[in-house]
């Protein structure tokens, strides 16, 4: 066990300031990291984003834009996402 009085000591307190200097750009790199996941997480379980998207396919498929194959296959990726947001919400878990 470290005593106070040796945590403050000169040489001490330089040490712990070489290790937040040496760890700040990994520090920065994982907080950086965690709040890219959040906001990637919000947006892709986000139900009024999941529904705009719908309408958007919905939308380029009438106009043409894109196949009934496609469409097919974006709209099914959108439902289950809804249903995995609107489950997690139910369980408690915040998207």
């Amino acid at each position: 066990m470290v005593s106070v009085v040796e945590l403050l000591k000169p040489e001490s307190i330089k040490m712990f300031l070489i290790d937040d200097i040496l760890l700040a750009p990994l520090k920065g790199v994982i907080w950086l990291g965690k709040k890219i996941n959040e906001v990637v997480e919000k947006e892709m379980f986000d139900e009024g984003r999941i529904k705009e998207k719908l309408m958007e396919l919905q939308m380029q498929f009438e106009l043409d834009e894109i196949g009934e194959k496609e469409y097919k296959k974006q709209e099914k990726e959108l439902l289950e996402r809804l249903d995995a947001s609107r489950k997690a919400k139910e369980e408690g878990y915040e998207t």
